[in-house]
C-alpha cells in the first residue's frame, strides 16, 4: 500500500503489532518516544483539576471569580490552538522530529514556570507555554508515528498516543490523591500511645492537651499508662520472638467472643451502610435553626428572605453563591446556609462541621465515579483515539502537515469553547442542564 494510503484494519492487527514490536523493539521505542507527549498532555490536563483546589485556597480572587478559574483552565487550550497552527508549518519546514523536540522544550519551560509560580498570572503564563507544546505535539506525534511505522500495524501504533493520554490523566489523579495525603500527613501529630510507649511522656501529653479538655487530660494520661503497662506485661508473658507473638495474638481471637461479635456487627453495619447509600439520594435540606447558631449576619441573605425557604436544600444554597455548613452530627442531615467568607468557613469548621461551597454531600458519590469510569472506558478507544488515527493517514502526503495542523486547531478551538464556558454554564444551568446542552451538539 502507498505511503498516503490507509491500512485496512483487521482483527489481527494488534496481535501482529505485538509480534512485530517483539521482533523489532526499535518500532515500539519509536512509537513510545514520540507518544510520550501524549502522556505529558494527559498528565497536565488531569493534574490541573487537583491543582485548582490549592489555587482556590491560596488565591481568594480565584476562589470568588468563576471566569478566572475558567481562564486558568483554558489558557493551555488557547496556547494549543496557536501551537497546532504554527506546528503545521514547522512540520513541513523542519520535519516531524524537530517539531516534536521543540514541543518538548516548550512543555519543559512551561512546567518550570508553573513550578516556581508565586502568583496566578505566572501559572497562566506557564500553561500558555505548555499549551504551545501540547498543540504542536498533538498532531505531530500521531503523524510521525504513522509515517515511520510499518503499514500493517500503523493504526495500532498510532493508537498508543491515545492510550498514553488516558494513562497520563490516570497518573495525575493518583498523584493528586497521593500529594494531598502526603501534605495532610505532614500536619498530623504522632500517636500519643506510641509516644508513651517510647517514654516520650511530655510529647504524648502535649498532643492529648489538644484533643481533650484540660480537666480530662490527666485522666486520659492515667488510662494510657495503665493500658500500656498491661500491654507490656502481656508481651512479656507471651515471649519476645516473632512466632511467639503471632501465636499469642492469633490464639486470642477465637476465644474472644467480644471480638467475634464486633466483627459480625461490622459486617452487618457495612451492608446496611451500602443499602443506605443507594436509598438516600436527595441533597441535604436547610434548617434556619442551624443557621442561627452562627453570627447574626452569617445566614445567607437569599435564604433568609426566600418565601419558600423551608423547601431549600444544599444545592439551592450553593446556587445563590452561599455556602453549606453541614450538620455536626450527620452531614446528610439538615444544615446551615451561610454567606461565603473565610471567617464563616473557619467558624463552621471550628464547630466540627464540614464546609461545602462547590458541591453538596451525597451518599451515592461512588455512582458518579463508576459512571465516569465507564464513560472514559467507552470514550478512550473510540472518539478518544480513532479521529487521531484517521486524521494522521487520510491526507495526501503533500498536504498532510498543513491539513493535520488545521484539524488539530479545530479540535483545540472546540476544547477552548467548552473550557471557557463550562463553570459559568454549570452555575447558571446546573450540572444536569449543562451536560444536556452539550449533548445537543453531538
Amino acid at each position: 500500500m502507498g505511503e498516503g494510503g490507509v491500512a485496512k484494519a483487521d482483527k489481527t492487527e494488534f496481535t501482529e503489532c505485538w509480534r512485530t514490536t517483539w521482533k523489532t523493539p526499535y518500532i515500539m521505542k519509536l512509537a513510545l518516544s514520540a507518544g510520550i507527549r501524549g502522556l505529558l498532555f494527559g498528565y497536565d490536563t488531569g493534574v490541573i483539576s487537583g491543582a485548582l483546589l490549592y489555587l482556590k485556597e491560596d488565591f481568594e480572587e480565584v476562589d470568588k471569580k468563576t471566569w478566572l478559574q475558567e481562564t486558568i483552565l483554558s489558557m493551555e487550550v488557547a496556547g494549543a490552538i496557536f501551537g497546532a497552527g504554527i506546528g503545521g508549518w514547522m512540520n513541513n519546514r523542519f520535519g516531524r522530529g524537530v517539531s516534536i523536540l521543540v514541543a518538548g522544550v516548550l512543555f519543559f519551560v512551561g512546567s518550570i514556570v508553573m513550578a516556581v509560580a508565586m502568583a496566578q498570572w505566572m501559572i497562566t503564563l506557564g500553561k500558555i507555554f505548555v499549551g504551545f507544546g501540547v498543540g504542536m505535539a498533538s498532531m505531530r506525534a500521531p503523524l510521525y508515528i504513522s509515517e515511520a511505522s510499518p503499514t500493517r500495524i500503523r493504526g495500532a501504533l498510532v493508537s498508543t498516543n491515545g492510550l498514553l493520554i488516558t494513562g497520563g490523566q490516570f497518573l495525575a489523579y493518583l498523584i493528586n490523591l497521593a500529594f494531598t495525603h502526603f501534605i495532610l500527613m505532614l500536619t498530623l501529630p504522632e500517636s500519643p500511645r506510641w509516644l508513651y510507649r517510647q517514654n516520650k511522656v511530655e510529647e504524648a501529653k502535649s498532643i492529648l492537651e489538644k484533643l481533650y479538655p484540660a480537666d480530662e487530660v490527666l485522666e486520659e494520661i492515667n488510662a494510657l499508662r495503665i493500658s500500656v503497662e498491661a500491654e507490656k506485661a502481656d508481651e512479656h508473658a507471651i515471649g519476645d520472638s516473632l512466632m511467639q507473638k503471632l501465636k499469642g495474638e492469633i490464639g486470642n481471637v477465637p476465644d474472644d467472643s467480644s471480638v467475634k461479635t464486633a466483627m459480625a456487627l461490622s459486617l452487618v453495619t457495612s451492608g446496611l451502610n451500602a443499602l443506605g447509600s443507594v436509598a438516600a439520594i436527595r441533597s441535604p435540606q436547610l434548617n434556619m435553626l442551624e443557621s442561627t447558631q452562627f453570627d447574626a449576619n452569617a445566614t445567607c441573605p437569599s435564604f433568609k428572605s426566600a418565601a419558600n425557604a423551608p423547601s431549600w436544600n444544599c444545592m439551592s444554597c450553593l446556587k445563590v453563591e452561599c455556602g453549606f455548613c453541614a450538620n455536626a452530627v450527620n452531614e446528610h442531615a439538615p444544615g446551615a446556609c451561610l454567606v461565603v467568607t473565610k471567617d464563616m468557613k473557619n467558624a463552621c469548621q471550628r464547630k466540627h462541621r464540614t464546609w461545602f461551597k462547590d458541591g453538596c454531600p451525597s451518599k451515592i458519590g461512588f455512582l458518579a465515579v463508576i459512571l465516569l469510569g465507564l464513560y472514559i472506558i467507552s470514550f478512550s478507544p473510540g472518539m478518544g483515539t480513532v479521529p487521531w488515527v484517521v486524521n494522521s493517514k487520510i491526507y495526501p502526503l503533500k498536504y498532510r502537515g498543513l491539513c493535520g495542523g488545521l484539524a488539530a486547531v479545530s479540535n483545540w478551538v472546540s476544547n477552548l469553547i467548552v473550557s471557557e464556558s463550562f463553570l459559568t454554564l454549570t452555575k447558571a444551568l446546573g450540572s444536569a442542564g449543562t451536560f444536556l446542552l452539550f449533548t445537543g451538539f453531538l
